[in-house]
């Protein structure tokens, strides 16, 4: 599975699909940290929530590259189970790459604030919250893509609608108040969180529910991939 793996994911770069999301990504983290410099923790959570459309914008690409007759070849020679595996890792890999951009960008522009004394944890901490607010957008990220890839929606239509849907419904179901947060990721709630008071308890809470709604999201993906055959 493993050479699978590394078949799409140099199918994704060699083709120049990987170009799109990745400068999507550096304007919008470009535009983000253009407006001043921000506390480290405060800066990571709103990026990881800007980057959540972006990464499952990117999984989608790197799932659509395989034309489906190769994609047919792989489930007849490892198998359709470890061949959707490899798809989801693919993916993932892909997105801690630019998980990995995403917290290295704003040190390069000046777009996050430094110590202000020797004794200021700030950045450390800063910097753990920023890698676990991330982290937790990456599973739903990808399973939000993977749902609406051309093999589980079949038209491109159907998978921009999906991916607009998502990407929407993450941030307004995510929102203070909301009447259904569980329908949505909790992106707002950890860039919330990243910016107030992070117990342990609550980022555990959190990450849970990221994981649980992934776990839901990819199911659906699973199930749409045995309808289509």
């Amino acid at each position: 599975m493993s050479a699978l793996v590394r078949t799409r994911l140099a199918g994704f770069l060699r083709t120049g699909r990987a170009l799109a999301p990745l400068l999507a990504g550096l304007i919008t983290l470009g535009t983000l940290y253009g407006g001043g410099r921000a506390q480290p923790a405060e800066a990571y959570g709103v990026s990881a929530v800007v980057l959540f459309p972006v990464l499952a914008w990117q999984t989608k690409i790197l799932l659509d590259v395989e034309p489906d007759v190769q994609r047919r070849l792989a489930q007849v020679t490892v198998g359709v189970a470890r061949e959707r595996s490899a798809g989801l890792l693919a993916a993932a890999v892909a997105a801690l790459v630019t998980v990995a951009v995403a917290l290295l960008f704003p040190w390069l522009v000046g777009g996050v604030s430094g110590p202000v004394d020797p004794g200021d944890r700030s950045i450390p901490v800063g910097l753990a919250l920023g890698l676990w607010a991330h982290l937790l957008v990456v599973p739903a990220a990808v399973a939000l893509g993977a749902l609406a890839s051309r093999a589980s929606v079949g038209g491109a239509g159907y998978g921009v609608a999906v991916l607009a849907l998502g990407g929407v419904g993450a941030v307004v179901f995510g929102l203070t108040g909301s009447v259904a947060p569980w329908l949505a990721p909790p992106i707002m709630a950890a860039a919330r969180t990243t910016a107030g008071d992070a117990a342990a308890l609550t980022l555990l809470g959190l990450s849970g529910w990221a994981l649980a709604w992934s776990a839901a999201v990819v199911g659906g993906y699973l199930w749409r991939r045995r309808a289509q055959g």
